[in-house]
């Protein structure tokens, strides 16, 4: 009986030793997830953080970026309102980056503080990051007053420059006008006049009367001004008279001009244009 006994008590003992192993190993089950999934959550963060660090540092190469495009076109006249368009539009789209990476950084602030992490080294970064969003944050701020303070100045030198081409325009017409005077003058002063006619022709026009025993006379009274060829005096070097005979009227000086043949036909050459033209702007020459 005392056999059935013993063995009874050593099965008993060796049922509650094995059920004791059994709850250890699951308690250890237990806190190897428990652990891998904090670990999963702890890496996750990071990778978080890490890329909202990546975000970072390119948020902040896009505004020095954008730093030396506002001050390179600051110093370029010609900046059109397209140019000035596309920096707004860079500054909000950043700002907009901004306020989403703040956004990101409180959730992960957030998340961190209702873990039982207690990463000191998560959370400094995290107040590093913020202080650096702060920072791009009022570097647009201020490259938007800048834009905003440009545009005014682009305004102030357009108004400037509009008002000086409304000068220069002013000065170019009234230098354009005294040109066209001064060429107008010029070509009046060495317009000139020619006839060449027979001594019937000239006088059935006026311009020479011729009586018996009477000097003839020049261009006296309604001669027809028609009859003459205008010419300019710089230009008018050889007439050609078709004619065997021709004869001078006009007080043109001598030895300002020659008449000289060719192929039997007279033709006057002006050898010095300034004498030729000094006593009088008409020429006549009668023909035979």
């Amino acid at each position: 009986m005392k056999q059935f006994i013993t063995l009874g008590l050593i099965v008993a003992v060796g049922l509650t030793a094995c059920d004791s192993g059994k709850s250890k190993k699951a308690e250890e089950e237990v806190l190897a997830q428990a652990t891998r999934e904090e670990l999963a959550t702890a890496v996750a963060d990071r990778d978080q953080l890490l890329s909202l660090v990546n975000e970072i540092n390119q948020g902040m190469d896009q505004i020095k970026q954008l730093e030396n495009i506002l001050t390179v076109s600051n110093n370029i006249p010609g900046e059109t309102t397209t140019q000035r368009e596309q920096i707004q539009s860079d500054i909000a789209a950043i700002q907009k980056a901004l306020q989403g990476r703040r956004e990101k950084l409180a959730e992960l602030e957030n998340k961190l503080a209702n873990s039982n992490q207690n990463n000191n080294t998560l959370r400094k970064t995290i107040t590093s990051l913020r202080a650096q969003i702060d920072s791009q944050t009022a570097e647009i701020a201020s490259l938007r007053d800048n834009l905003g303070q440009a545009k005014e100045r682009i305004g102030q030198l357009d108004a400037v420059v509009d008002s000086l081409n409304t000068t220069v325009s002013s000065v170019t017409d009234e230098r354009n006008i005294a040109q066209e005077e001064s060429v107008n003058l010029a070509n009046e002063l060495n317009t000139c006049y020619y006839a060449i006619g027979s001594k019937a022709e000239l006088k059935d026009r006026h311009i020479i009367e011729t009586g018996f025993l009477r000097k003839t006379k020049l261009l006296k009274g309604d001669f027809d001004q028609t009859f003459f060829t205008t010419a300019d005096k710089r230009t008018l070097s050889r007439i050609a008279l078709h004619s065997k005979k021709a004869e001078i009227m006009t007080n043109q000086p001598e030895g300002s001009y020659v008449i000289d043949d060719d192929n039997g036909q007279k033709i006057l050459v002006i050898t010095n244009p300034d004498a030729f033209w000094s006593l009088s702007n008409y020429l006549v020459i009668k023909i035979d």
